[in-house]
């Protein structure tokens, strides 16, 4: 069974680094995803409930995210990463294994988040010179919620 080319208006090797780049979004995006609900589940402190609740809506948003770039991914014609491994070689963000202080776990989240919404820059000039409004429009997206989130979260920091 062959698979039936792809065209929407953008050519493959446009598609391809589009793609690549959405990969280390998603591997990004995935990496907070996990690490806020590490931080969910372990923080402790005078603002535990806040913090608990706070990183919670964070990761749920997270985890709608990575559908919808895995999503665009395999709509311009590549596989979506999905394993561990691949998100290790793909993401820009460091992984927490110990458990931090709280003001410390609101530290390293800033810097995550706004590393995502980097990543997510960097992929705007292919997007752009390909016409992809869809991705463009995904991105936009993306940019918002991490530079918000990231706003949010060093606001608490004082």
């Amino acid at each position: 069974m062959s698979v039936q080319s792809i065209d929407i208006g953008i050519g493959e090797e446009q598609r391809k680094q589009i793609g690549e780049g959405l990969s280390r979004l998603l591997a990004d995006t995935y990496t907070l995803y996990l690490k806020t609900h590490n931080f969910h589940w372990n923080v402790t402190g005078p603002m535990f409930n806040t913090l608990h609740l706070m990183f919670e809506q964070q990761y749920t948003e997270l985890a709608l995210a990575v559908d919808a770039i895995a999503e665009r991914i395999r709509a311009l014609g590549f596989p979506a990463p999905g394993s561990y491994a691949q998100f290790g070689r793909l993401t820009s963000l460091k992984e927490e294994s110990g458990v931090p202080s709280a003001d410390e776990m609101i530290r390293q989240l800033v810097k995550d988040q706004e590393a995502v919404a980097r990543t997510a820059r960097s992929i705007f000039p292919t997007v752009d010179e390909a016409h992809d409004e869809p991705t463009a429009d995904l991105l936009t997206q993306r940019m918002q919620v991490h530079e918000k989130t990231a706003w949010m979260l060093r606001s608490l920091l004082g």
